[in-house]
């Protein structure tokens, strides 16, 4: 190859777009995400976000469960212009995805939930809001815009009965249009990163953890110059939630007659989420339960538990098809979601992977993860030969083998 010809590969462009920009397209992968959130957040913060319960055991089959499974593609098919929409709990979304719910995340960046509401909204997914979020519902709705967002709100039933239906009533009279009622929470998981780290409820930071704290002055100029964490959703309450006692407020008691009272109350979809197998599924539907949230809340709460995507086939099975099932944990690539709607899923839920984004980039650094999913997962559907979702769903068993 001659000099002058091998000068006509080489690229050069000069910088363009902003310092964030710049820094979110040198990452294409989710996995990239990670890392950038990484080099930004104080080793406590990110151990908060990236770790799990106990041995971390079910952190790491999440993933792993994913990637048991192999393709055997359709070929000579027309996926010219896939359609990748999906319709998930009765509303059409752009692609089978959504945002979980995911507490406390100003600690995260002072963004926040309301940055990760206007990226769903952007991308037409679902967001999920947490009852442990530090942006109140009402706020939330005001700030994302509830005509362009579609927003659900996770519910921790709280042993003050008063307070939880009092949280149900404020959801549905701020338009959001989905409960989701998590029931992997009677007690909080033995997360030992944060409790090696001091950055559990009551706090109690070691001296490394503070230094490493101390040698990101770039978070902490930003958490103050953010509003003050809170627990929003409960902050006006006489009785004075802090995070000194917010652990001991959730009802380790609840029982399907709880579910019940909630399904009575509520007027719109109701989900159950948690690591829920057939006969729950199954029990769940009987009260008029929507649909089921597959998850074990990323692993951060009973270790060694089954990976929610090994729970699709047999609570599809056991519900039918006129039943929503979503699941999370472990979606890290639009190939997973591609996986998962394959085995029977209606839509794969993502929370770490935006906390991360958010980190990267506020606003624009989770819309950059939506469009990085987005993109991994139209072009798994073509090249599988799938021209859309509802063929994906359809074709599912012809199209996966497991991992020998």
């Amino acid at each position: 190859m001659k000099v002058s010809q091998a000068l006509k590969l080489v690229s050069i462009k000069p910088p363009s777009g902003s310092r964030t920009s710049r820094r979110l397209e040198r990452c294409r992968t989710i996995d990239d995400v990670r890392l950038a959130a990484k080099r930004r957040l104080p080793r406590p913060v990110f151990d908060y976000v990236d770790g799990g319960a106990d041995s971390e055991d079910s952190l790491r089959n999440n993933t792993d469960a994913l990637g048991r499974y192999h393709y055997l593609p359709r070929v000579l098919t027309d996926v010219g212009n896939p359609d990748l929409s999906a319709t998930i709990l009765g509303r059409k979304t752009a692609v089978p995805l959504g945002f979980a719910p995911t507490g406390y995340t100003r600690m995260i960046d002072p963004r926040g939930e309301p940055a990760v509401a206007r990226a769903a909204a952007r991308a037409g997914i679902p967001y999920v809001l947490s009852t442990m979020a530090s942006t109140s519902l009402e706020d939330l709705a005001e700030a994302a815009g509830m005509n362009s967002a579609d927003l659900w709100f996770q519910l921790y039933v709280w042993k003050d009965r008063a307070l939880t239906l009092e949280l149900v009533r404020r959801a549905w009279a701020s338009g959001y249009r989905v409960l989701e009622v998590a029931v992997d929470t009677a007690v909080t998981g033995n997360r030992l990163r944060d409790v090696r780290n001091g950055l559990t409820i009551p706090p109690a930071l070691s001296l490394r953890s503070l230094a490493d704290i101390g040698s990101r002055p770039g978070y902490w100029a930003g958490m103050l110059a953010g509003p003050a964490l809170t627990f929003a959703n409960v902050k006006d309450r006489s009785s004075g939630y802090s995070v000194d006692n917010i652990g001991q407020q959730f009802d380790p008691g609840v029982t399907w007659e709880d579910l019940d009272t909630l399904r009575q109350a509520w007027p719109g979809k109701l989900v159950l989420k948690g690591p829920i197998g057939p006969a729950d599924a199954k029990r769940a539907q009987s009260l008029g339960v929507d649909g089921v949230h597959l998850s074990n809340h990323g692993g951060r709460q009973l270790d060694r538990t089954l990976a929610p995507v090994e729970l699709v086939r047999p609570v599809r099975a056991a519900v039918g098809e006129d039943f929503a099932i979503l699941v999370d944990s472990g979606i890290r690539h639009g190939s997973d979601v591609a996986t998962a709607i394959a085995l029977g899923a209606d839509a794969c839920m993502v929370g770490r992977a935006y906390l991360w984004g958010l980190v990267g980039g506020g606003q624009e650094g989770v819309e950059h993860v939506a469009d990085l999913l987005t993109g991994q997962f139209r072009r798994t559907l073509q090249l599988l030969g799938m021209a859309s979702v509802e063929e994906l769903r359809a074709a599912g068993p012809g199209l996966l083998a497991p991992r020998c």
